[in-house]
């Protein structure tokens, strides 16, 4: 069984920078790709980002890309995301997921992922 983590969400002024952590433990092969996800008020969780097992391949979601970055660690079973340049839009709970599925070196839907972490709140004032 594998068990996420999430650590680093806060307040923050618009224009300002947070760094989210996700520690996983467990099976490493449930954890061969790594994902972000937020959820705001009243809307659906969405993707934010995800990264390949050996952290050389990511994807983000447009309303993100250039100015948050994903990484992962040497164990890979951390995974971060540097967000920069922060918006109100980005409002929201941000969960790290895990999945064991290797058919592609990224995953954007939200059901390939078996794991999830409890979530931490990021709040950035206008």
């Amino acid at each position: 069984q594998v068990q996420l983590v999430e650590s680093g969400g806060g307040l923050v002024q618009a224009g300002g920078s947070l760094r989210l952590s996700c520690v996983g433990s467990g099976r490493t092969k449930d954890m061969t790709v790594m994902g972000w996800f937020r959820q705001a008020p009243g809307k659906e969780r969405e993707f934010v980002a995800s990264t390949s097992w050996s952290g050389s391949i990511s994807d983000y979601a447009d309303s993100v890309k250039g100015r948050f970055t994903i990484s992962r660690d040497t164990t890979k079973t951390t995974v971060f995301l540097q967000m920069n340049s922060l918006i109100s839009e980005d409002t929201a709970v941000y969960y790290c997921a895990a999945s064991p599925l290797s058919l592609s070196p990224t995953l954007r839907e939200p059901r390939g992922y078996d794991h999830w972490g409890q979530g931490t709140q990021v709040t950035v004032s206008s």
